[in-house]
C-alpha cells in the first residue's frame, strides 16, 4: 500500500466518525434544550396560576400547547440528527 491510500482510508473513517459524533451531539442538545424549555414553561405556568388562581384553566391550556410545540421542535431536531447519521 502506498502512503496516499492509507491517508485516503483514514480520511474516510474520520469523516464518518465526525458525522456520527455530530449526530449524537445534535440529538443530545435537542433533548437538553427541550427539557430546559419545558421546565421553564412549567415553572412559569405554576407561578402564573399562583398569582391568579382564577386564570388557572387558561394558563394551563397555554402551557400545554407551548410544551407540545417545544417537544415537536425537539423531535424534529432528533429526526434531523438521525438523517445526518444515516448519510455518513
Amino acid at each position: 500500500m502506498t502512503m496516499f491510500a492509507l491517508l485516503q482510508g483514514a480520511a474516510e473513517v474520520s469523516a464518518r466518525a465526525g458525522g456520527l459524533s455530530g449526530a449524537g451531539i445534535g440529538a443530545g442538545l435537542a433533548a437538553i434544550g427541550s427539557g430546559i424549555g419545558i421546565g421553564l414553561i412549567g415553572g412559569r405556568a405554576v407561578e402564573a396560576m399562583a398569582r391568579q388562581p382564577e386564570m388557572a384553566g387558561q394558563v394551563q391550556t397555554g402551557a400545554l400547547i407551548l410544551a407540545a410545540l417545544v417537544e415537536g421542535v425537539a423531535l424534529f431536531a432528533v429526526v434531523i440528527a438521525f438523517l445526518i447519521q444515516n448519510k455518513f
